[in-house]
């Protein structure tokens, strides 16, 4: 009995290092050039966009708080003009966690009305918990929000944002480079993986497909897509990914109309087999979606 117990201590000591281990690897922060003036940058988190002007730089969401320093070292490699403008395409912390790292007297934060409340209702909860103080909290929240839609310019670039109703969140936005033709989705897409859809934030499968078809309806087949998370995409796999979703939202409807229970959806492989293999071996798993399409549609 003493000799299982000392083997079960080594297990738990053996499992102890190896999280510490996982937590002290240094994330690589990655560029990939879009355009002329463009970046995705990969990390740990949501993809970074990175759109650098006739005189600042324009940032699309922020990661995680500690990568901030290593994010910050990565755009200096791409260009010595200042940070002018942080976006917020939506309210969770792998895209807006290094919000109060950035956001200082020249850089200003932006973001749809519901993302600043949900961001804010986050933080309030660390504040109250006295994990974070009132400065903290304040430098966490966007400065400029909007409704519907928001229009910059910066030189020759026009830079639409615009928001999408009840998709990954409530307050999910896109960000359109007008002259660059590159969009950022945010996490509206998951281009090589299922989709994770935010039910308790205000996302629906249905506003989620909307929003997707709205993209659509903007790109051609020379657009550059930077999603949320995953490689940078196009058109092509963006249909192809909505074809996707359709399909899947329809067998889980008929599962519905036929009396199907959440779990009977959740463990019956044949509503998404056709896709689990390409989508399935990501953050959401099949089970997952199939629950989130059930709970989201019944």
């Amino acid at each position: 009995m003493q000799s299982l117990k000392f083997f079960a201590l080594q297990i738990l000591l053996f499992s102890s290092i190896l999280t510490v281990k996982a937590q002290e690897a240094k994330v690589q922060i990655i560029p990939e050039k879009l355009t002329e003036n463009i970046y995705m940058l990969t990390g740990q988190g949501g993809n970074i966009g990175i759109f650098i002007g006739p005189d600042n730089i324009i940032m699309i969401d922020d990661q995680f708080n500690h990568l901030s320093s290593q994010i910050k070292e990565t755009i200096a490699t791409l260009s010595k003009k200042p940070i002018a403008t942080l976006f917020n395409t939506h309210m969770h912390g792998d895209h807006t966690g290094g919000n109060a790292n950035f956001n200082t007297q020249e850089i200003t934060l932006i973001a749809q009305d519901k993302a600043r409340e949900r961001v804010s209702e986050n933080n309030l909860k660390k504040l109250k918990a006295q994990e974070i103080d009132s400065i903290y909290y304040n430098k966490m929240l966007p400065e400029i929000t909007f409704s519907e839609d928001l229009t910059l310019y910066k030189g020759n670039e026009t830079i639409m944002a615009f928001h999408v109703h009840h998709a990954h969140t409530d307050g999910d936005a896109m960000v359109y480079f007008v002259n660059n033709n590159v969009l950022h989705m945010g996490d509206t897409y998951f281009s090589t993986g299922y989709p994770f859809i935010d039910l308790k934030s205000g996302g629906s499968v249905s506003g989620y497909i909307d929003a997707q078809k709205r993209a659509l309806l903007l790109i051609d087949d020379q657009t550059k897509i930077i999603p949320g998370h995953g490689k940078s995409s196009n058109k092509n796999e963006l249909e192809t990914y909505v074809i996707m979703l359709e399909d899947i939202k329809e067998n889980v409807l008929k599962a519905i109309a036929n009396g199907a229970t959440l779990e009977e959806v959740e463990t019956n492989t044949e509503i998404s087999k056709k896709y689990d293999a390409s989508y399935g071996g990501g953050f959401i798993n099949p089970e997952r979606l199939r629950a989130t399409f059930y709970s989201s549609l019944k």
